[in-house]
């Protein structure tokens, strides 16, 4: 994973234009099954209208000496998203106007952007301001507003039943390596993970890659109704990159099928994190909003960390083992959804586990400690008790508990 994300790293990615397709374009070769959506500029969707699509070639800040500022092809966080084209010669109490800097964090360029309102402007940090000299500055940016297309992609893996089980993560944000390039490249990781291990998987997946916030918004006009009637589990994967916390975001009350298996495969880990919808972000705002009502949660790791929005959120922050410690939390919740939500037992009373090789012949003071995990895995296991419910009553690992489920499924205990 982490060298997916370091090839698209460079990229300057917009909610729109030749960034966002060719980053497309890469997870196509990826997962040929995603397939690519088109909205036009102007096109309606709920509420919104699809902007004018931009794209940029080049931009900076040359000094009368010659000497350049902000110069874009370093640093493509140095251009104010959607800036507008400029070509013009300003002394610099002009241009202070449209230099933006994050004050608390001096050595840091700021990521911004003004999807919705024409203007134009530079990035820097803080201490590269202060050392401006004075005098008078050529303001370049070759950039293009026009009618084209918002673009994204989705694939869809049909399974044994209709009801779906839902992914999705943007592709918005320029070089910044946790948010959001981490997203992107687990969700594809998943992607691979289903098609190797359940290519007959009992459910249909469905996975999205979009703008953030317009991308899904756009998405849902296209697909609501399907995805109402379907969607039974959903996720939302952002920040998912570094290895210094598990968060988890509720849906709008909190008491989805998403939420249960997303708490549940976060036992046991340190440093968790709870976050409540208030605390939303991403594009659980659209999922799960009223008259959407999407079964959905979100995934992230550090959901705050100094690094965000700025040049520092780079590969220093994010791991492969980052990436791979998120990927095993999503691999639980798949697992436990393709083994069954709801175990049931297939034997009236206790089963004699004895004769099935499944517990200790010789009853001895401490010898059933080994599978006392076995036997209230039985207990609990009425048909309307979800997996994710036992093993939070039983504070036991979810991957754990699968393990246990698989044996007592292939003795024909449990179904």
């Amino acid at each position: 994973m982490i060298k997916w994300a370091k090839d698209l790293f460079p990229i300057c990615r917009s909610i729109t234009g030749e960034g966002t397709r060719k980053t497309l374009s890469y997870f196509e070769k990826l997962n040929p099954e995603f397939k690519r959506l088109k909205f036009k500029t102007g096109k309606k969707v709920f509420d919104w209208v699809i902007p004018k699509e931009w794209n940029i070639n080049d931009a900076y800040i040359e000094h009368e000496s010659g000497k350049r500022f902000a110069e874009f092809k370093k640093s493509n966080l140095h251009i104010v998203g959607y800036s507008k084209p400029i070509n013009k010669t300003m002394h610099k109490d002009e241009l202070l106007n449209h230099i933006y800097t994050q004050e608390d964090q001096p050595d840091c360029i700021p990521y911004v952007t003004s999807y919705y309102k024409e203007r134009w402007g530079f990035c820097l940090s803080e201490n590269q301001k202060r050392k401006l000299p004075d005098g008078n500055y050529r303001v370049f940016i070759d950039s293009k507003l026009k009618n084209g297309n918002l673009e994204l992609s989705h694939a869809i893996f049909k399974g044994r039943t209709k009801k779906e089980i839902f992914f999705s993560s943007y592709v918005c944000h320029p070089s910044m390596a946790n948010n959001e390039l981490s997203g992107p490249v687990l969700l594809n990781a998943i992607m691979h993970y289903i098609k190797s291990k359940y290519p007959k998987s009992k459910y249909t997946y469905r996975f999205v890659l979009h703008p953030e916030t317009i991308g899904s918004i756009a998405y849902l006009s296209k697909f609501k109704k399907v995805m109402k009637l379907n969607t039974i589990c959903g996720f939302t994967l952002t920040m998912v990159g570094d290895e210094r916390a598990y968060s988890y975001i509720s849906s709008r009350k909190g008491d989805t099928l998403a939420d249960e298996a997303l708490k549940t495969a976060l036992l046991g880990l340190s440093n968790v994190i709870n976050y409540s919808f208030l605390d939303r972000g991403s594009d659980e705002r659209q999922y799960c909003a009223p008259g959407i009502d999407l079964p959905l949660c979100s995934f992230s790791r550090s959901k705050r960390y100094p690094e965000y929005h700025t040049n520092k959120d780079n590969f220093d922050l994010v791991t492969q083992k980052g990436l791979m410690d998120s990927f095993a939390v999503i691999k639980k919740i798949i697992d436990a959804l393709e083994l069954g939500i709801y175990p049931k037992t297939l034997v009236l009373a206790e089963p004699n586990l004895g004769k099935k090789g499944l517990y200790p012949t010789l009853s001895q003071k401490g010898k059933h400690n080994e599978i006392r995990l076995r036997m209230n895995l039985i207990a609990y296991s009425d048909g309307k008790t979800s997996i994710f419910e036992i093993a939070k009553l039983l504070n036991e690992p979810l991957d754990k508990l699968c393990n246990e489920y698989n044996i007592l499924k292939s003795k024909k205990i449990l179904k």
